[in-house]
C-alpha cells in the first residue's frame, strides 16, 4: 500500500460508519479504530507495530485519537499510518455523540457555580 497512487489511497473516501460498527471490530482477528474521526483496519499491522500489537489492541473498537497525538509519532508514522484508513467516522454518530457528552451541569451550571464562588472570595477578600 505504501507508494500507492494518490487516488487509490484515498479510496476510503465517502466509505462512513457508525460507532456501533467499530466497536464490532475489537479483536486479533479484526483491529479498528478511530483517530481524528477517521476509521482505521490495523489489523495486518498487528506484528509490525513498533510499540507492540498491544497498544494497538488495547485501543481497538474505540477512539484512540489521544493516546495517537500522545505517543507523538514521527512523520513517516503518519504517513504510513493514513493507508490503514478504510473509512470515516459517520456524521450522525459525531452529532449523537456530542449531543450526548453535553450536559446543563457541564456547559453552563458548573462554570456558574465556579464564577459566583470566586466573586464571593474577592468579595470578602477585598472587604478585609
Amino acid at each position: 500500500m505504501v507508494g500507492s497512487s494518490e487516488a487509490s489511497s484515498e479510496s476510503w473516501k465517502g466509505r462512513y460508519y457508525r460507532l456501533e460498527e467499530v466497536q464490532k471490530h475489537n479483536n486479533s482477528q479484526s483491529t479498528w479504530f478511530i483517530v481524528h474521526n477517521r476509521i482505521y483496519d490495523v489489523t495486518k499491522f498487528l506484528d509490525e507495530h513498533p510499540g507492540g500489537e498491544e497498544v494497538l489492541r488495547e485501543q481497538a473498537g474505540g477512539d484512540a485519537t489521544e493516546n495517537f497525538e500522545d505517543v507523538g509519532h514521527s512523520k513517516d508514522a503518519r504517513a504510513l499510518s493514513e493507508t490503514f484508513i478504510i473509512g470515516e467516522l459517520h456524521p450522525e454518530t459525531l452529532i449523537t455523540t456530542v449531543q450526548s457528552t453535553s450536559s446543563p451541569w457541564s456547559n453552563w451550571v458548573i462554570p456558574a457555580i465556579a464564577a459566583l464562588i470566586v466573586a464571593l472570595m474577592y468579595r470578602s477578600y477585598m472587604s478585609e
